[in-house]
């Protein structure tokens, strides 16, 4: 199993998108996607970013459900890819988007942070009319940038996978595309 991560704006799931083109044979599970679904039908929360809005103890149990579909997934499917959030800001904190106990059960290959510089990522998130986004400022951005590559470490210290990280810079997706196929076994 990879775990592909990455901050909203990096373009995790285009670059992801991109890779399977050429790498085939894996089955991509999102994790926001299993999570959500399990947040409408417990809290009737209305999209995706109104769930990180959830109170901790709300959220850490969605996390539990999320958990337990994931593990049962990993041993029905030989090639998964979890594409999830190295860490998820919310109005206490960040949450590790990849609990320890998740972690602790599941055979990691390789956990993979697609990220690009700041102003990318504004500029992306400033064109998205797709999601509701609350506004940072630049400095927010590179504190969650950072937190997202301590957790990275964090999480190949935990399961012995090597953590690689790939930039996504604008107008070179297939570049960033390209190393991630490369990667995959």
């Amino acid at each position: 199993m990879y775990i592909i991560m990455g901050m909203p704006g990096a373009g995790k799931t285009t670059v992801l998108k991109k890779a399977m083109e050429k790498k085939t044979g894996y089955e991509i599970v999102n994790y926001g996607d299993i999570m959500v679904a399990s947040a409408q039908k417990k809290f009737k929360v209305k999209n995706r970013d109104e769930m990180r809005k959830l109170d901790f103890e709300k959220q850490k149990s969605l996390q539990l459900e999320v958990e337990k579909r994931i593990i049962k997934l990993s041993y029905t499917i030989d090639k998964i890819i979890l594409d999830t959030h190295c860490s998820i800001k919310t109005p206490r904190g960040y949450l590790p988007g990849l609990p320890m106990r998740l972690l602790e059960k599941l055979k990691v290959d390789g956990l993979i942070l697609i990220s690009a510089d700041m102003d990318e990522i504004i500029r992306r998130r400033n064109a998205d009319e797709t999601r509701i986004r609350d506004k940072e400022e630049r400095h927010e951005l590179e504190e969650h940038d950072f937190v997202n590559r301590a957790m990275l470490a964090t999480y190949a210290v935990l399961c012995g996978a090597p953590a690689i990280v790939i930039m996504n810079h604008d107008g070179k997706v297939e570049e960033a595309a390209e190393k991630l196929a490369s990667i995959l076994k």
